[in-house]
């Protein structure tokens, strides 16, 4: 799994969850769905033909946008991923 530090690579987006989010799309485009079916990441995540680590990197960057909204977290600041 290729992982991107904040300091390691000058990534353009520097939002809370830029790093998770440059994960999952690597991990989409080196998925088999993408590279010999050439389908869509998109496609391949409604198919459901993406790898379990593709399916996790998923649920934790919906977790990290979820947890930019909730009111009870912005007091306790947000997950540091």
């Amino acid at each position: 799994m290729i992982t991107y530090g904040p300091d390691e690579v000058g990534l353009e987006d520097k939002s809370s969850c830029a790093t998770i989010r440059a994960d999952l799309k690597m991990c989409l485009l080196s998925s088999d769905c993408c590279k010999k079916d050439k389908k869509t990441p998109r496609d391949c995540l409604r198919e459901g033909s993406v790898p379990d680590e593709c399916i996790q990197l998923r649920r934790l960057f919906f977790e990290c946008k979820r947890s930019l909204l909730d009111n009870r977290r912005r007091f306790r600041g947000h997950r540091g991923y």
